[in-house]
């Protein structure tokens, strides 16, 4: 209780200047912007290290290129510790986070893909042609494909967004598995100990949707008992399969 404690309040003070410092920082372009947002996820990692007592084991290497990544979410501490372990990928968030105060507006300038869970296919097509801007760019890209922050030993099926980024964007995709969920959970407080993160191998671009989809759920849920079982249905037609969920 004392460590979670102390945490939310050493972490988010310290952000407080970081975030303030955001409209100054988007005058120097994407590139210093990326270099920002690194700064506060190496605070993050700090506070998690030193205050928690959370550290991060990597399992497997991740492939050189641009790449499509697709991973399992169970805390706010992967959203963030993904982007220094992968070298600051374009992530697609919910527009729900879109609304906080500057940090919203600095995702954008991040270079951050927008996603709102509950609209057309319009907005799919939106979601498309910002991933496929963050390719031509030279960025690789990240997903969770099950569309929201799970709890440790759920499953779900992949939401059907996935397939689409799949398809267009035309790169491999490396699942990633893990279990931030077992330490750090959405309430209650958090313990000490190591988060796996497991890199599957890569699933090549072209295969057939039900194929790909059927690979990365296996892949991310590696960690997870569920996976020697299948799916348990298959994926949801929803614009917001590729969100981010952090808070």
């Amino acid at each position: 209780m004392i460590r979670t404690l102390l945490f939310r309040a050493i972490f988010y003070a310290l952000s407080v200047p970081i975030v303030l410092a955001v409209p100054v920082v988007a005058l120097l372009g994407r590139p210093a912007m990326i270099g920002w947002a690194h700064v506060w996820a190496r605070l993050h990692r700090w506070a998690a290290r030193t205050i928690l007592r959370v550290e991060t084991r990597v399992e497997g290497a991740i492939p050189p290129g641009q790449l499509l990544f697709a991973a399992k979410h169970q805390a706010m501490y992967e959203t963030v510790e993904l982007q220094l372990i992968l070298g600051g990928p374009a992530m697609v968030l919910k527009r729900e986070l879109m609304r906080i105060p500057l940090w919203g507006w600095a995702t954008v300038v991040y270079g951050s893909i927008v996603v709102d869970r509950d609209a057309s296919a319009k907005a799919l097509r939106k979601l498309v042609s910002d991933a496929q801007a963050a390719k031509a760019s030279g960025r690789s890209v990240i997903v969770y494909p099950e569309g929201t922050r799970v709890e440790p030993g759920e499953a779900p099926p992949l939401r059907s967004g996935f397939a689409g980024l799949y398809k267009a964007l035309d790169l491999p995709v490396v699942p990633i598995a893990l279990d931030s969920g077992r330490l750090l959970p959405k309430t209650g407080w958090k313990r000490p100990g190591i988060v796996t993160m497991r890199i599957g191998d890569p699933v090549p671009p072209g295969l057939p949707r039900r194929e790909a989809e059927r690979r990365v759920w296996a892949a991310i849920n590696a960690l997870e008992p569920a996976a020697q079982r299948g799916p348990s249905a298959s994926p949801r037609d929803t614009v917001g399969s590729t969100t981010a969920t952090s808070r």
